[in-house]
């Protein structure tokens, strides 16, 4: 029996790295690599922006995915006991910023450019807003990605 704990905790500290590895890492290559990239190599912004767009909303969707099922390995591993681990905390501050994005921020921003059409929302009277709550996007990101920075670092020094 103690073969079979072994093997299952193995599986389970795998399965947790490999979620918080895939969140992070999706977060530092969309955000830092393919969108710099997107809005470098197209000539058209509006079509840039709003591929960005959805694939921020994909990796927000991923990272909630993800949250859960770190949220439940957690729990599993250590009861109740995960409220006191700081990196649960970073984990549910991630989660947060996810959701604030998805639910709230995006659609605001698809809002502000429906609202604009015929013309990109960069060229209305939409302009400073729209681009007021990218900023606050931007910053939540940061904020995300540098706390799943930290969470790796910890998950490498363990």
């Amino acid at each position: 029996m103690p073969a079979a704990k072994n093997l299952l905790t193995t599986v389970t500290e795998s399965l947790h790295a490999a979620a918080l590895v895939l969140w992070v890492g999706s977060l530092w290559t969309l955000g830092y690599l393919v969108a710099p990239l997107l809005f470098s190599s197209l000539s058209d912004r509006t079509l840039a922006g709003n591929l960005a767009g959805r694939m921020f909303q994909a990796g927000g969707w991923l990272g909630l995915a993800c949250f859960v099922l770190l949220a439940l390995l957690m729990f599993g591993r250590d009861g109740l006991a995960t409220l006191r681990r700081l990196d649960f905390w970073l984990l549910v501050l991630m989660a947060l910023v996810a959701a604030a994005n998805l639910f709230g921020i995006q659609p605001l921003m698809a809002t502000m450019k429906a609202d604009a059409w015929p013309r990109d929302v960069m060229q209305s009277v939409m302009r400073e807003r729209f681009a007021a709550w990218h900023g606050v996007s931007s910053i939540l990101y940061l904020l995300q990605s540098l706390c799943g920075l930290v969470l790796v670092a910890r998950l490498v020094r363990r």
